[in-house]
């Protein structure tokens, strides 16, 4: 099942990353500070890109089949993309500063991610 959720979110992810970085884009240029619409690209920039590893995973899924540490990979990025991006959406949109903190533990999954699809890769093509 991990596979199946992996892929429907990353594709989902992609959707919305495109779609919310357009609304930045378009939306908040000009009507926010330029620091706070900084903040917005590199959540949008980090949500494209672990939606892409996501894909990958997913696929490497499909192809080498599933694994512990894949499947590790998998929710980490999910993981990393709520919380990460999210963070910062929430900090520019509302300027809630609760939400700072969140922030680095989005990116210590983005780590956690990519650490484990190395092992998995290891372990399966290695």
């Amino acid at each position: 099942m991990t596979l199946k959720i992996a892929f429907l979110f990353a594709a989902l992810a992609g959707a919305l990353g495109v779609a919310i970085g357009a609304f930045g884009a378009h939306g908040l240029r000009g009507s926010i500070e330029p620091r706070l619409m900084e903040t917005f690209q590199t959540a949008v920039q980090y949500q494209l890109i672990h939606a892409l590893a996501l894909l990958l995973v997913a696929l490497t899924m499909g192809w080498l089949g599933q694994s512990l540490s894949f499947e590790i990979s998998a929710y980490a990025f999910m993981a990393g993309i709520i919380l990460f991006s999210g963070s910062l959406y929430g900090l520019v949109l509302s300027e809630m500063r609760w939400l700072g903190p969140v922030t680095p533990l989005g990116g210590l999954c983005f780590i956690v991610g990519w650490l484990a699809l190395l092992v998995g890769g290891y372990q399966k093509i290695g």
